[in-house]
Parts: C-alpha cells; structure tokens; sequence
C-alpha cells in the first residue's frame, strides 16, 4: 500500500482469509481455548498499523510515526492487556523485510519487529505488505495521470484503458499483479517465522481498509483519479487483500477483514463517516490513511476475529 507515512501519500495498501476451528463438540476446555489471550501481545505493521499524526503520537523510535489511538492499542486496552505486556513495533514505512532487519527513519531505528517475539508470546497481529507491493508510488502517480487527464477530458484510450491502468498493464503483463505475487512468498516466509518465534501465539494477519469506493464516478477533487482508474485502484487492494487471506490460512493464521466494514468509509466518502483521509486530511491523520475513526473500526474487526 516509498514509505506509506514519509511520502504522505503512502497507501500501504498497503491483506488473508478466516481461518475457522472445527471441533466435534463444545465443552469446557475447548471454551476455555477460545478467551482471548491476555498478552503477551505483539503488534507488526506498517503505516496503516501505527496510525501516523493521530494523536498522540507516542513511542521510539519518533520516526515510526505510531499512535497511542491505533487499532493495536484500542484492542489491547478492551482485552485488558497490561501495559507490560503489549508491544507495538508497528512502524510506517515498514516491508516484510523490515520484520526481520532493522529499519532506518527519520528519527532513529526500529529494530526488526520479529525481535519483540518471545516463546511467551501469546497474541500477534501483522498488518504489512502495500509498501511492498508499491501502493504508494502507485497512488501518486494516478492522481497525478488522473489530473492531466481531467484537463485534457480524456480518460481512456483505443484499448479501453484508463490512463493509470494503461501504464500498469500491457497486454497479459500486469506489473501489480505479480508484485503481489512476490509479496504473497515472501510473507509466507515471515509467517513461518512468527510461528517458530512464537509458537504458542494466535496470529492475525489484517487486512486494508478500503481505500477507493466501489464507483469512479463518486471520488471528487479529494481523490482527482480519472474513474476507471478508481475501479482498477481498488481491484488492485482486492487482490492484494486476497493474497493477504491466502497466505494467512496456509500459515495456520487468522485473516481480518476490514476491506468490508470499511468498504462505504472510503477517501471519497463525506469527511463525518470517512475512515480514510484524502489527498488533503481534515482530521489530524497521514494522507490517504486511516483517520483515528478508521483506526477504530479496524479495531473493531480485530476485536470481533479475537473473540469469535
């Protein structure tokens, strides 16, 4: 979804699916094993996962741009987590490579985020992977190919494309689509680590917001994307989202999905209900990222997949 938080226009955008128990029966035991865990906690993420300019922001290193509203923090505090027992790593700029290595900002370095993983280690959430895919110089350069296109009223060509679509497909190569693909191995490999490191763990991947609705015609200036590029834009998160939930249940991890809560909650919806802040942000947030109310609703979905 360049770093989603430093460029402002980083969408990490930066995605897996349910991964459901099925037991014979309900007793005492199997109740037992479905309480949400009290902590140890781990929170891994990008961007999207830190909450940057949502205040307060708080944290080190400064530069990881994390905020004390985010949906980590929202879930640890209705699970009771105690404070000794939660750690976010979450970071904005943050690939899957930066799980494993430290990763340089602005204001200091984080430390591989797999590093805060214990044997003791009883809840992971992981929300990563559009900075990978490369969302945000993705979004950039629509808005931008948007915008001259609006000048020139001119959104598609002979091929029917958009002009975003165009500089992204040619042919049956799409440049996106096997970004996600390699993104799709190299998480895999990530979630393998997170199991050796922790084995006892409840691992939730956490899929993207919505960030684009399902219309083209219904984004304005806030999003100046021509709007077939809209649709393209956000079959893209999709499909993202999707590699995100494949991953997960052949990890033996649980996906969250807050592409759908969040789908009528888009940049382009009206600034009261909007989880998503446009190109300009009317409530202290990055741009193009969740405001505190998506960061909420984020919270929620996790909630609801902890407890379920």
């Amino acid at each position: 979804m360049g770093p989603l938080a430093r460029t402002g226009i980083g969408i990490a955008l930066a995605c897996g699916v349910l991964v459901t128990a099925v037991g014979v029966g309900r007793n005492s035991d199997s109740d037992h094993e479905k309480e949400p865990p009290k902590g140890p906690y781990v929170a891994l993420g990008d961007s999207y996962t830190s909450g940057p300019k949502i205040p307060p922001q708080t944290g080190d290193p400064a530069g990881c741009d994390r905020s004390g509203r985010n949906y980590p923090a929202l879930v640890a505090r209705e699970l009771g987590i105690e404070p000794a027992d939660f750690r976010d790593v979450s970071c904005s700029g943050a690939t899957i490579a930066h799980l494993t290595a430290p990763q340089s900002t602005d204001h200091g370095t984080n430390p591989a985020q797999l590093s805060a993983l214990s044997a003791g280690t009883m809840l992971v959430t992981l929300g990563i992977g559009g900075n990978d895919v490369g969302f945000s110089s993705l979004i950039t350069n629509c808005v931008t190919t948007g915008a001259l296109y609006e000048l020139a009223d001119h959104f598609t060509d002979v091929s029917g494309k958009a002009p975003c679509e165009r500089r992204y497909t040619s042919g049956d190569t799409d440049t996106i689509a096997q970004q996600i693909h390699t993104t799709g191995d190299q998480l895999a490999r990530a979630l393998h680590q997170i199991k050796r490191r922790a084995p006892g763990a409840r691992v939730y991947v956490v899929g993207y917001p919505a960030i684009l609705p399902a219309k083209g015609t219904d984004c304005d200036d806030a999003m100046p994307l021509a709007p077939d590029d809209v649709v393209f834009l956000r079959d893209k998160e999709q499909q993202l989202n999707t590699m995100l939930r494949y991953r997960a249940r052949a990890a033996g991890a649980t996906y969250v999905d807050t592409f759908t809560p969040s789908s009528e909650h888009n940049a382009c919806s009206p600034e009261s209900t909007r989880w998503i802040e446009p190109l300009r942000p009317s409530s202290p947030a990055a741009s193009v990222h969740p405001n505190e109310r998506g960061e909420r609703g984020m919270a929620t979905a996790v909630l609801h997949a902890v407890k379920d």
